[in-house]
């Protein structure tokens, strides 16, 4: 079953100036409207490390989640962040990204490899105890631009290691957008008959005319769950190119829907896509 996770948190996430508290709010009610699988509405992370995710928690007071089975799911940077998004009821996934390359953990969570994996262990206990999924993001999935040790036997060796922890939803993150459909292929076609039970999925981000072949080569290698922003915004600030960005939502969907019965609202979908350019400057 096709699973598509819109967003908008790592769209917002990068943009300096503050979108207003009742902007994203409504952004968020008309992207619930459309009937994607998952929502990656907001994060628990530091105001310091991320301001534009300082008020995930108002946000989501002004949800309206009675008309939709859409899920929604926060990232989290530590336990004290899987504590205080796994409070909330309507929360379903807690997200974690856990990178493959030393020198990227340390600057995106301040912590190595080691520690964050220590981390890994404290979220999933959370997530056990108080009913969650946790979704782990495998950050530098696809190469690191640090000169880091990076092939398909390292993300497979650290799949291993996490699964035995019990985690059963695993995204392969493209960070800096050099996945290219030979390793996308590799690497989806060795891992998902590898692990039966759990769910690997797709981050990736991308230059404008490079979407279709890494969507392709993913969907081709039996990936059936994707990460995406309305028109591409966000990505990830040390990708190198500025037109890196995030996989476009709808862009995916036009290829999808020459497979699948998407049973998504079109007609909200394209009023969230207006709204996006409003929201973002």
């Amino acid at each position: 079953m096709l699973k598509i996770i819109e967003c908008p948190r790592d769209a917002m996430q990068g943009i300096r100036e503050f979108i207003p508290t009742e902007k994203k709010t409504a952004y968020l009610n008309q992207l619930l409207r459309v009937g994607f699988d998952t929502l990656d509405f907001g994060s628990f992370v530091s105001p310091k490390a991320i301001p534009q995710m300082r008020d995930t928690a108002e946000v989501l007071a002004g949800l309206d989640l009675s008309a939709t089975a859409t899920k929604l799911l926060a990232i989290v940077a530590n336990k004290r962040g899987a504590d205080d998004a796994a409070a909330f009821a309507a929360i379903s996934y807690l997200g974690y990204p856990f990178s493959i390359s030393e020198t990227f953990q340390q600057r995106n969570t301040n912590a190595s490899i080691e520690e964050s994996l220590e981390r890994v262990m404290e979220i999933q206990n959370v997530c056990v105890q108080t009913g969650k999924r946790l979704v782990l993001y495998i950050s530098m999935g696809f190469g690191n631009p640090y000169g880091d040790p990076w092939n398909v036997d390292i993300v497979q060796r650290w799949v291993d290691r996490l699964a035995a922890l019990g985690i059963g939803i695993f995204q392969l993150s493209d960070t800096i957008g050099v996945a290219g459909p030979e390793s996308i292929r590799y690497l989806f076609s060795n891992l998902i008959p590898a692990y039966p039970q759990a769910e690997i999925g797709a981050h990736f981000h991308t230059l404008p005319h490079a979407w279709r072949e890494k969507i392709e080569a993913a969907y081709e290698s039996g990936c059936r769950r994707f990460d995406g922003a309305l028109k591409g915004y966000g990505g990830c600030p040390m990708a190198k190119d500025d037109l890196t960005g995030n996989m476009p939502t709808e862009k995916m969907l036009s290829y999808f829907a020459e497979k699948e019965d998407l049973s998504l609202d079109m007609q909200a979908l394209d009023t969230a896509l207006r709204m996006s350019q409003e929201v973002f400057p």
